[in-house]
């Protein structure tokens, strides 16, 4: 059974509601960025309401492959995990893992020329952060 959050909003001082804001973006593998295709690799997904940081990646090597065959997949899964890793926070992530998650937010998701990319931020409701972050990867990535 899930936990039942209940939180007050920032817009009417009293009104309660179940679900929470959050914010979403796309992880993107564009092994030739000459090209411009890409392959959908994993999610991050921000809830400031709910004090909510997570990433999770899941990397179709066959996909990737077809893309470009000489794509250096296990470079491309130390990005995926390094994203994982932002997120969790603690000293595993160095300096950068004592920011607010709202600022490491911003920054896994600030546009870069990289062979990982964050793609657009989108926004929604949700009553669970964490599930959503697999309902995401499932929706987009699988």
């Amino acid at each position: 059974m899930s936990e039942r959050y209940t939180t007050v909003t920032t817009g009417q001082v009293g009104v309660e509601r179940e679900r929470a804001v959050f914010e979403y973006a796309l992880l993107r593998v564009i092994p030739r960025l000459e090209r411009g295709e890409c392959v959908n690799a994993g999610v991050i997904v921000y809830s400031q309401e709910r004090a909510f940081l997570a990433s999770r990646s899941a990397l179709d090597e066959d996909r990737l492959r077809a893309v470009d065959p000489r794509v250096d997949v296990a470079g491309v899964r130390r990005a995926l995990e390094a994203v994982e890793v932002m997120c969790r926070g603690g000293a595993e992530a160095g300096l950068a893992g004592r920011e607010r998650q709202g600022q490491r937010f911003r920054w896994l998701t600030a546009p870069r020329s990289t062979i990982v990319q964050p793609g657009p931020i989108h926004g929604g409701l949700t009553l669970d952060p964490a599930a959503e972050v697999e309902r995401l990867l499932d929706r987009l990535v699988r």
